[in-house]
């Protein structure tokens, strides 16, 4: 049977349309007693930024610290912190929750949205299709482009236990502002790193086995996007980012990432390393698997000046690797779509050592 995935339903996209949020708000405030919860990156808190967001008196707003990947327990706080000022008000849900961020703060915001209407820990969620009830009405307005977070049906978290998204069709944003003005100021190595996410799962993507027309059809615009932003550059680099990142995120809804993604979620679980860099280091490691993008991917770091971090698994304990092992293994579909049905004779503990013990 086809997956019958659920799209983001309202997208606006240009230079200055960040400035229509207030309008498209008010579309969905239904009285006096509404109220809207913003997380915001706080990054911003003393950015200019900050005087821009449209939040009204009655309004929740929550600086969210990404220093660290979004963990459950993170997702958990902030919940209860809206249900708090619920309890404080009317008693009734938020009309929206909106996010500001890169790729974590919307994940926080998807987050969020899910668990006020479904009970229990974000980490019992962690999964495919664990979720039962709507989420809060929620939008997404990215300030980094390339993790397609603002398109997907995941909200990426590290549990206890493990490293898996809530992967649900209630997951999707409702609302997408896509202004290219908001990602123009990162410093350029945060900028590479998650721009190469995009680049990275397409790569995979388009390699993969699940790959059918439309995975194909969005997967290679990304990334012929993504080689004019980080081999060409030019005025409207950050236009065809945010575009890249919007492709690529719907390149993989009938589709996968593979083996980089599945190996970079070890690395994030026992080190922390966000998932940008972490895809870049496991990334130029899988030559055998694409050696194609991992040669261009190297022109690219050389063309914009970045070095990676090497040996960062050296020396790291056995019970460690182990756990990096498991969370790897634990994705399944990612391994199936880059090695078929039979992955698991091909990619053996052994085997995911091995590469680990490369980076």
């Amino acid at each position: 049977m086809f997956r019958n995935f659920r799209l983001v339903s309202q997208v606006v996209f240009g230079r200055g349309c960040f400035n229509q949020l207030d309008d498209i708000l008010a579309a969905k405030r239904e009285d006096a007693e509404s109220f809207m919860v913003f997380l915001v990156d706080d990054v911003f808190s003393e950015h200019s930024l900050r005087d821009r967001v449209p939040v009204k008196s009655q309004d929740l707003l929550l600086w969210v610290n990404v220093d660290d990947e979004p963990k459950t327990v993170y997702v958990d706080e902030l919940t209860d912190q809206v249900r708090v000022y619920m309890k404080a008000g009317s008693g009734r849900l938020p009309d929206g929750v909106i996010g500001i961020g890169g790729g974590s703060a919307l994940d926080l915001a998807k987050a969020v949205s899910l668990m006020l209407t479904n009970a229990g820990s974000s980490a019992d969620y962690q999964g495919w299709d664990l979720i039962r009830n709507p989420a809060v009405y929620h939008v997404s307005i990215p300030t980094l482009s390339g993790t397609g977070a603002e398109v997907s049906r995941t909200t990426v978290l590290t549990g206890p236990e493990k490293k898996l998204g809530i992967n649900s069709d209630h997951t999707v944003f409702d609302q997408l502002v896509l202004d290219p003005e908001l990602i123009s100021g990162p410093p350029a190595d945060q900028r590479f790193y998650t721009g190469m996410d995009c680049y990275i799962h397409c790569v995979e993507s388009l390699a993969g086995t699940f790959l059918n027309a439309f995975s194909k059809s969005y997967g290679e615009k990304a990334l012929d996007l993504c080689k004019e932003v980080f081999l060409e550059g030019g005025p409207e680099s950050d236009d065809k980012l945010m575009m890249a990142s919007y492709f690529g995120g719907m390149s993989i809804a009938y589709s996968q990432v593979g083996v980089c993604h599945a190996l970079s979620y070890g690395l994030s679980f026992v080190f922390g390393i966000h998932h940008g860099i972490g895809n870049c280091i496991a990334f130029d490691y899988l030559e055998e698997f694409y050696p194609e993008g991992v040669s261009e991917f190297r022109h690219m770091m050389e063309k914009n000046g970045v070095e990676l971090p090497r040996n960062v698994v050296a020396g790291i304990e056995s019970d460690k690797l182990d756990k990096m092992i498991d969370v790897a293994l634990a994705l399944e579909p990612l391994w199936e779509n880059s090695l078929g049905a039979d992955w698991k004779r091909i990619m053996t503990r052994d085997r995911i050592s091995e590469l680990y013990q490369r980076m």
